[in-house]
């Protein structure tokens, strides 16, 4: 067993906290996950970040595919390890 952890890529708060409300409903996810304002390079607007969700998975039975569409849902994406 190997610790995973997958990143979904979100445009903005909002998208990002709804996505991790429902992240339970949809995948059972018991664990909150991590909210993480990631801001592009060299710009201070909070317009310009994007939010992380951080997704903890130690027994990795998380769909990779399933939750890239999951935050396809808000125009976001899953990042690749």
């Amino acid at each position: 067993m190997s610790d995973v952890r997958h990143v979904l890529v979100l445009p903005d708060r909002d998208a990002a906290e709804e996505a991790a409300e429902a992240l339970g409903d949809r995948f059972g996810v018991t664990e909150e996950p991590q909210l993480v304002r990631d801001a592009l390079a060299g710009e201070d607007d909070a317009e310009d970040a994007q939010w992380l969700v951080v997704v903890e998975d130690p027994d990795g039975r998380l769909d990779p595919g399933e939750l890239d569409g999951f935050a396809g849902e808000w125009d976001g994406w899953l990042e690749a390890p």
